[in-house]
């Protein structure tokens, strides 16, 4: 590694998670002299917590459809530039063992360490210099950038900002990067917690709390997207992918519809119980395609009536009606867990003002914007790394 007191360099990266060490390191393949600036005490924190300390690295199936911006079209440039195949060629090279554990979601076979071990292992090839614990006290463009920090005073001509956004404030995150768009005149979009637990209050909340820890498959809908996929309740809501996915579409004060059996003709299956069946209850049938608890739980609110009539006394429109209500049981969350468990933020800076092809802002030359800061956010399951692999890589192309 080169001389980490040097102040003048090609380019400076503020940031040291996913999108920075990628762009750190393809920008110092090109011979170009880079330091990585990281305000907490390591490199790569919300790498190592991600996936449960296994890193959820990247998506067999990753594609733009997977991505929410309001500029949709803008990540398709950097996503196709480096895909998924080119990481994982990364992570076979460095003999990482990885799995497919569901829907193409890659894990580490033993932990994220290896992730971040593989990273800095590539910026130490590339020459990249990296400083921790570097507080960003001033940033300002001459000729050029110059970078003032508590460890010195930097200046290159391309900076790049891959602070990352607001989600897990306890790993460091910030609004920097915000802060730094809008000091150079770019469009914030409103940001928002994305891929977090839905809370709940009042009986809803009792409802919930009643089952915490219970799951089962479900599908999960809010404005247009619709998700199937595991569902938890909690003691103070709703978590699991599906909930957590759909977290991303919700907006304060919609309801959530939940299907509690999406792969089964809930309405065919009673109607047939009730002509092969006819004595057996109505909560022993239903107990044996949802988790009992939450059959006793959901009885008092939605077929209390019901409960302990044989079927046959059931009318098959009663029937029917029950199969429509677990198929679209509706709820109201009172918000979010927020940016304390939020694994991405939405919103951010807005892509308008950037180059799809090379992060660059396009009325502010050597000024780069790349990762999770920016209005591009993934759906839960590897692709907001991917995203980060992309962008990072785009930027290191060029700056």
């Amino acid at each position: 590694m080169s001389d980490p007191k040097r102040q003048d360099y090609d380019v400076i990266v503020i940031g040291g998670g996913a999108a920075g060490l990628m762009c750190a390191i393809t920008a110092g393949q090109r011979g170009r002299r880079v330091v990585v600036l990281e305000g907490s005490n390591k490199i790569g924190k919300k790498i190592l917590m991600s996936g449960g300390g296994r890193c959820n690295f990247t998506n067999l199936y990753c594609e733009p459809e997977n991505f929410l911006s309001s500029n949709p079209p803008f990540c398709i440039s950097a996503l196709r530039r480096y895909t998924q195949w080119d990481f994982i060629a990364l992570v076979e090279k460095h003999e990482i063992p990885y799995h497919e554990k569901t829907l193409g979601q890659l894990f580490c076979d033993r932990s994220s360490k290896d992730i971040v071990a593989m990273l800095r292992a590539q910026c130490d090839d590339a020459g990249v210099d990296i400083l921790v614990d570097c507080e960003i006290q001033s940033v300002a463009a001459d000729v050029g950038y110059t970078v003032t920090t508590s460890l010195g005073t930097f200046q290159a001509p391309s900076l790049v900002i891959a602070t990352g956004g607001l989600s897990i404030p306890k790993m460091g995150a910030s609004g920097l990067g915000y802060e730094l768009a809008r000091q150079f005149g770019l469009e914030v979009l409103e940001t928002r917690a994305g891929l977090v637990p839905f809370t709940f209050s009042g009986p809803a909340k009792d409802l919930t709390a009643s089952l915490a820890g219970v799951s089962l498959p479900a599908s999960v809908f809010a404005a247009d997207a619709q998700f199937n996929e595991g569902l938890l309740f909690t003691h103070r809501g709703l978590s699991g992918p599906a909930a957590l996915q759909v977290s991303s579409y919700w907006h304060l004060g919609e309801p959530i519809f939940i299907d509690l059996a999406p792969d089964t003709d809930l309405a065919g299956m009673l109607l047939t119980h009730k002509s092969q069946q006819p004595r057996s209850l109505l909560r022993s049938v239903l107990s044996d395609i949802l988790p009992r608890a939450l059959v006793t739980n959901l009885q008092p609110l939605l077929w209390e009536e019901l409960a302990e009539l044989p079927l046959a006394e059931i009318s098959d429109d009663a029937l029917r009606e029950l199969a429509e209500t677990l198929s679209h049981w509706a709820l109201k969350p009172s918000g979010t867990e927020g940016y304390r468990t939020a694994e991405v933020t939405l919103g951010g800076v807005d892509t308008r003002a950037l180059s799809s092809q090379t992060m660059e802002v396009r009325n502010q030359s050597g000024l780069y914007f790349i990762g999770e800061v920016v209005d591009v956010t993934g759906h839960l399951g590897g692709f907001n790394f991917q995203w980060a692999w992309a962008s990072g890589h785009a930027a290191g192309e060029v700056c």
